[in-house]
């Protein structure tokens, strides 16, 4: 018996939608298994349900459609034949004629009339033919293969399987994974006040859900991953806790014991949203842009992740002991599905000391730093070096030391009133630093921290403080020229903004002169 044959439209897995079908039968694989899965894990279901079912149809298509043929075989009148490479067309033999010889062998030709009329002759008894050798069952074929299905076609999907089960409420989702609603053990409000003991307890946290499944007084006897998927459920739905684990892993927090600056965006860190003509930008200032890694700046996130980088500080980052989640930092540190916040670990590169850090995803920060800061003397302008641990979740910091003790730095001397002006002054410097970025701060910022809180309520002309700021810069050097990434961190010790709108203000406004290489020069004249 030849194997049956199978093919798919080339489009079927990119144009792929679940049906009822599809769908009653991840419901019935996960009650299976009692076991939540990733979108992922669905994906490979759904591929061998899919394929299962093609084949099935395809089957039963060649079962109806009689003997198939092969020239080896003898087919006599009025047999009926099915034809694989027809798509399994069937015919009727009608008539055959006296044997003929092809190649030393002896055979017949028999005529076959299809359903529609067509008539057409086929060889009958002919031992020695290609067409005599079995067709496989389509396995080479990449779109029957599910491993090369799911590696050309996972992600799409994905998305595809993610849709739709997002639209039906018999399964639910947290942390990545889905799982029939039926199936939840219940969760009252006795157990989550039990976590909630526990974490409280921890300091807060974090704990992921083994650490404490065995502490909340679920029932005995339940499916341990059930049991833990239905916690899980109900404490994302309770606003007393947040899920800060990364990408494949569940982990519990208080929420009234994260630090303020994980709820809340600390002040320096708040966008004023400035609405700017980015075509008049150079591509030497679209490339600048690029390398200040401000997390305002609109920029897709780079792919490719590398196992270290380096990031220069800007005031509102130093001031609040952040690091920016830039184009370039973003899938550097670790994520989560639809976490807010993940807590992860940050490592000392130095002396291996440990310490908590956040990963705020939305609005664009890593917290945690500012101890860190005060210790290696960083300052705004300090390069800070960034690296993969060895373990999992967690990064190693570190700033290389400056080799001279004191240097003529770039420094903002703060009136009481909040106002800045600069001025060139010998400074300890315990970190390198980036010439352009740098500015050393006062060590008591109490003046400048009420001026901003001031301003967020009644906040300045950007254009103002972009001009009275490259002004005051203009008097540290002789030619008046100002680099427009010294701007930017000045500007940015009394307004947080991105380098986009700066840059545009110095390229489309005629009272400002470029004179090569990104430094600027304010003609008094023009702007009178």
């Amino acid at each position: 018996m030849v194997l049956m044959t199978m093919s798919l439209k080339n489009d079927y897995w990119e144009t792929v939608s679940l049906d009822g079908d599809d769908l009653e039968r991840i419901y019935d694989h996960l009650l299976e298994i009692e076991t939540p899965l990733t979108p992922k894990e669905l994906v490979k279901v759904l591929i061998e349900h899919r394929l299962q079912k093609e084949k099935t149809a395809a089957e039963l298509k060649q079962s109806k459609g009689g003997k198939p043929y092969l020239p080896k075989e003898e087919y006599s009148m009025g047999d009926k034949i099915a034809f694989p490479s027809l798509d399994w067309k069937s015919g009727v033999v009608v008539s055959e004629r006296e044997p003929k010889s092809y190649d030393g062998q002896e055979y017949k030709v028999i005529e076959v009339e299809f359903g529609d009329g067509e008539k057409r002759e086929y060889a009958s008894g002919l031992e020695e033919h290609v067409l005599n050798d079995p067709i496989d069952d389509g396995e080479s074929d990449p779109m029957l293969n599910p491993d090369s299905v799911l590696e050309s076609f996972g992600s799409a999907i994905s998305e595809t399987i993610v849709s739709a089960l997002t639209e039906n409420d018999d399964f639910v989702y947290i942390a990545g994974k889905w799982f029939p609603r039926a199936l939840l053990v219940d969760v009252n409000a006795g157990n989550l006040n039990l976590a909630e003991a526990v974490l409280d307890v921890a300091e807060g946290g974090p704990l992921t859900t083994a650490e404490f499944l065995s502490d909340v007084g679920l029932p005995e006897g339940v499916n341990p991953n059930l049991a833990g998927f239905s916690l899980d459920l109900a404490m994302q739905e309770d606003p007393r806790f947040d899920e800060v684990g990364a990408v494949g892993e569940v982990s519990w927090f208080l929420k009234r014991l994260e630090p303020e600056g994980v709820q809340e965006t600390p002040l320096v860190l708040q966008n004023n949203t400035i609405d700017y003509d980015s075509s008049v930008l150079t591509d030497e200032m679209t490339n600048l842009i690029a390398r200040l890694d401000d997390e305002l700046s609109e920029l897709d996130p780079t792919d490719q992740v590398k196992k270290s980088l380096s990031v220069s500080l800007i005031y509102p980052h130093w001031r609040a002991g952040t690091l920016p989640l830039s184009s370039r930092l973003t899938n550097f540190f670790p994520t989560a599905y639809e976490s807010p916040r993940v807590r992860f670990i940050l490592v000392d590169g130095d002396s291996g000391d440990k310490f908590p850090g956040w990963v705020v995803r939305h609005e664009k920060y890593v917290y945690g730093l500012k101890e860190w800061y005060t210790q290696k003397g960083a300052m705004p302008g300090s390069t800070i070096s960034l690296r993969q641990g060895d373990n999992p979740g967690e990064i190693l910091v570190s700033t290389e030391p400056h080799i001279s003790a004191k240097e003529w730095v770039r420094t903002a001397l703060v009136g009481a009133d909040g106002g800045v002006v600069y001025a060139m002054l010998k400074q300890p410097v315990s970190t390198t630093f980036e010439d352009w970025m740098m500015v050393a701060m006062p060590a008591d910022t109490t003046a400048l921290d009420l001026a901003w809180e001031k301003r967020s309520k009644s906040p300045l002309p950007f254009e103002q403080v972009v001009v009275e700021t490259l002004k005051e810069l203009a008097k540290l050097n002789p030619q008046a020229h100002v680099h427009a990434a010294e701007l930017y961190s000045a500007v940015n010790v009394v307004y947080r903004c991105p380098p986009g709108p700066i840059l545009s203000v110095l390229a489309s406004r005629s009272w400002f002169d470029h004179v090569g290489d990104l430094h600027f020069r304010y003609k008094e004249s023009t702007a009178e």
